[in-house]
């Protein structure tokens, strides 16, 4: 029985020899973390490109053509009778879903805390579902986890791009529009006074800071996991200084009026706010990618998730307040840098100068964050042997997971050279949301299976945290669009394949 099929895919990898195993020489990463660098990482990758650019379509809402979203005829046929897909704007109300967001969030970090303090290996939520849900679940979860990372830095280097072409033109630095745009744009490309630069489609380009963001993290993060905390703790305070310049000096340009009404939209309006803001919280799971390398996991982690989560939340909210006070909300809508353009309509020059460097260099925080959390996802399941043992290697000197970082980056870095991604947003929702589920399950079967083993941290109320995580969080995947699901059922379809195909046969529990 032990060799069915079936119990080779829901074979389950023991805590212990999870542990054991990340301490082989070969393979041991090096510990240098504490709860403040931890923190630093959960508010880099928090607090980057969402509260620069995705908060004015939260705002004002958007409208979209069913074409523009799928690039498939056949799809296009199966919606048709849709003719366009709108979303309600929050309008001020936006500062209530960010708080409604932290509250679903705030219930699955408490998960991810116990889960981090009684499993403190590389991984995340793969390594936890490895632990309690068996090695299929948890394949399926790395591998969504890996189209979360990706397409996130996807459309995170995209949209440092623009801010930095932005930046250059402030010096009168305007490069070629072939090496600043990508080579694919599905809806064409129009210059502010609506003049047609490209028609839409493929055309001979390539968002080169694009991709050189990337390349340039990469090379960081494989010289060590140190220097890149001290490169993200330096970022973080930079862009924690914008934010704080942006509301100390743009509130004294608040009308009051600007918050009337609150919610025009109502609960529909805020709720849909906070659905497209959602993926902008997603970061303190990326403090938990680096468990393998904190020096007290036990202590640090559960403080660097939770504290991650309160500080960013106290940041959103204060930029939603502010931003929504000095100008209209109506005036947001389809505005991708909207801090920075609300600056410039009350006049307030070289503080819009401040907050749009600090808004490049919170996007290249969120960057090195996401793409630390990627290789580390690839370097777990390598080790397990369900990928290719090349992804498992470490350099012999910088103790980091050096060829699993290269491959993140280039998966990263190419397709934000020739695609505009910005469509994919919701790519990114649904695999996190996924990933919650499943951690809030790993933490009842846990407690199910094995009650008395050790729990630095455990959730309070009983089961409560972990069910609500997992009712709300299916809720907001109910809410997602058609086509999210269609194209996160291909990936996992694609994931399958691979599994089936190599990971089936090569685990190391299937030799065990």
């Amino acid at each position: 029985m032990n060799s069915s099929p079936l119990r080779r895919l829901l074979r389950r990898k023991d805590i212990d020899r999870l542990i054991s195993e990340s301490e082989q020489p070969e393979r041991q990463l090096k510990k240098t973390l504490g709860w403040v660098s931890l923190t630093s990482l959960g508010i880099g990758a928090v607090i980057g490109s969402g509260i620069f650019t995705v908060i004015g379509t939260a705002i004002a809402g958007q409208h979209l053509e069913v074409s523009s979203l799928l690039n498939a005829p056949l799809l296009d046929w199966l919606l048709n009778h849709a003719g366009t897909l709108g979303r309600p704007g929050a309008g001020p109300a936006i500062a209530v879903s960010f708080l409604l967001v932290a509250g679903v969030c705030g219930f699955a970090a408490l998960c991810y805390a116990e889960l981090a303090t009684m499993i403190p290996i590389a991984g995340s939520a793969y390594t936890y579902t490895y632990a309690t849900l068996g090695e299929l679940v948890a394949w399926v979860l790395g591998w969504t986890l890996i189209l979360e990372y990706a397409v996130s830095n996807m459309a995170v280097s995209v949209g440092f791009s623009a801010h930095l072409v932005s930046l250059l033109g402030w010096f009168g630095v305007r490069p070629s529009l072939r090496w600043i745009s990508p080579a694919y744009l599905p809806e064409g490309l129009n210059d502010l006074q609506g003049t047609t630069l490209y028609p839409p489609g493929w055309h001979f380009g390539f968002n080169l800071p694009a991709f050189l963001v990337v390349m340039l993290l990469t090379v960081v993060l494989v010289r060590g996991i140190r220097e890149s905390v001290r490169t993200n703790n330096a970022m973080v305070l930079i862009k924690l200084a914008a934010i704080v310049i942006f509301v100390g000096f743009a509130a004294a340009y608040v009308h009051p009026a600007n918050w009337h009404p609150f919610a025009p939209n109502g609960w529909p309006g805020m709720l849909t706010g906070g659905a497209i803001v959602f993926f902008t919280y997603i970061g303190f799971d990326s403090v938990s990618t680096a468990a393998e390398e904190c020096v007290n996991p036990k202590r640090d982690l559960p403080i660097g998730i939770i504290t991650t989560l309160l500080i960013s939340t106290l940041l959103y909210v204060g930029v939603a307040v502010v931003l929504t006070g000095i100008v209209p909300w109506q005036s947001l809508a389809g505005d991708a840098a909207p801090v920075v353009h609300a600056l410039a309509r009350v006049h307030l020059l070289n503080i819009q100068l401040v907050v749009l460097i600090g808004a490049i260099i919170g996007m290249v925080s969120s960057l090195l964050v996401f793409q630390l959390g990627q290789a580390r996802v690839w370097f777990a399941m390598s080790r397990d042997g369900l990928l290719p043992a090349a992804f498992a290697r470490v350099h012999p000197r910088f103790r980091t997971p050096a060829f699993a970082t290269w491959a993140a980056g280039l998966v990263v870095g190419i397709p934000a050279g020739l695609l505009d991604i910005g469509t994919l947003a919701d790519l990114s929702n649904i695999g996190t949301l996924f990933a919650f589920v499943m951690v809030a399950a790993s933490v009842l079967v846990l407690r199910w299976q094995q009650p008395d083993r050790p729990r630095a941290f455990r959730v309070p109320g009983g089961p409560v945290a972990p069910l609500v995580t997992i009712i709300t969080c299916l809720l907001l995947m109910a809410g997602l669009t058609i086509a999210s699901w269609l194209r996160f059922f291909v990936w996992l379809v694609l994931g399958l394949a691979i599994y089936f195909a190599y990971g089936y046969r090569r685990s190391r529990l299937a030799s065990a």
